[in-house]
């Protein structure tokens, strides 16, 4: 929870602010850019919402925040509005979560809401607004977990919706040993007709990535818009397996066909397919000279 007396000096004077406990994840700028910016290697805000609009999303921030340190000077008395608010539409019946948990240094996490069974996509924190929302839209059949980085509450999420787990068994720890499917292989695996789970081993060993309706690219660690770039990327200081493996799981995810490119960590990207082939061009062209 942040404390106004940690409030950061760079914050601009109003009711909102950032504290010192700030872990420079990046979360509250993505979903409130306009409100939020780094500064001094965290972050801060820059611009008081003045409209509906961006109250609303720096309310949604405050609320993904994973350590708690975005606060309001004032009793926010349009919290509950913001806890109605999630998951956030991204588009057709893909949600994000938000509610990022610290256990998975704030990994953003999506729900597919899906006539066969909801699939949550990693997990966001087990908290009870959030729950009784998911319940409200279904529940949860599947929790995928992309790899063994962002399972943060996923124990939580199965106990409460009894959803079954995937998760490469490359990728399976002390604390994922129980998930009821440990997907095996490089293969393409089709978990129901519209959605296929592809391995792409380099950030971790068993990292896979969901793809649905040949539209939406689920990526976690693998692949993000990278601001500093200016084009799709991996993460060469955040690869714990093999960056030459990335490499070329990146060339073999090249050749598929979507829209979105929505990350565990990192920004999303949206598209058309030529501009998205393009874009795993260039990504595949800066991976092999880093």
């Amino acid at each position: 929870m942040a404390h106004v007396a940690n409030r950061r000096s760079e914050n601009i004077d109003g009711d909102l602010y950032v504290d010192s406990s700030c872990i420079d994840c990046d979360t509250c700028r993505w979903m409130a850019p306009t409100v939020f910016d780094r500064q001094g290697e965290m972050s801060a805000v820059y611009h008081q919402p003045i409209d509906p609009k961006e109250r609303l999303q720096a309310m949604q921030a405050l609320l993904s925040c994973p350590t708690g340190s975005i606060g309001t000077i004032n009793q926010p008395e349009d919290i509950k509005q913001a806890q109605a608010s999630f998951p956030i539409l991204v588009e057709e019946n893909v949600y994000h979560c938000g509610y990022h948990s610290e256990k998975s240094y704030a990994a953003a996490s999506y729900l597919i809401q899906h006539p066969d069974g909801n699939i949550l996509i990693d997990s966001p924190r087990f908290t009870p607004p959030l729950v009784k929302q998911i319940a409200a839209m279904g529940g949860v059949k599947y929790l995928y977990l992309t790899h063994r980085d962002d399972v943060a509450d996923h124990q939580k999420f199965h106990d409460h919706f009894g959803c079954d787990r995937l998760l490469h068994q490359d990728d399976i720890t002390a604390d994922t040993q129980s998930v009821e499917r440990q997907l095996q292989g490089i293969d393409p695996i089709e978990l129901i007709p519209d959605i296929s789970i592809i391995p792409v081993p380099g950030h971790s060993k068993g990292h896979t990535v969901l793809l649905y309706k040949n539209k939406f690219l689920f990526t976690g660690d693998h692949l993000a818009f990278r601001r500093q770039l200016g084009h799709l990327g991996g993460f060469r200081d955040f690869c714990w397996y093999s960056w030459s493996e990335q490499i070329r799981s990146m060339q073999k995810l090249a050749k598929y066909d979507f829209e979105w490119v929505l990350p565990g960590h990192g920004r999303r990207y949206h598209a058309d397919v030529d501009m998205m082939h393009a874009q795993m061009d260039l990504c595949v062209n800066w991976m092999q000279t880093v």
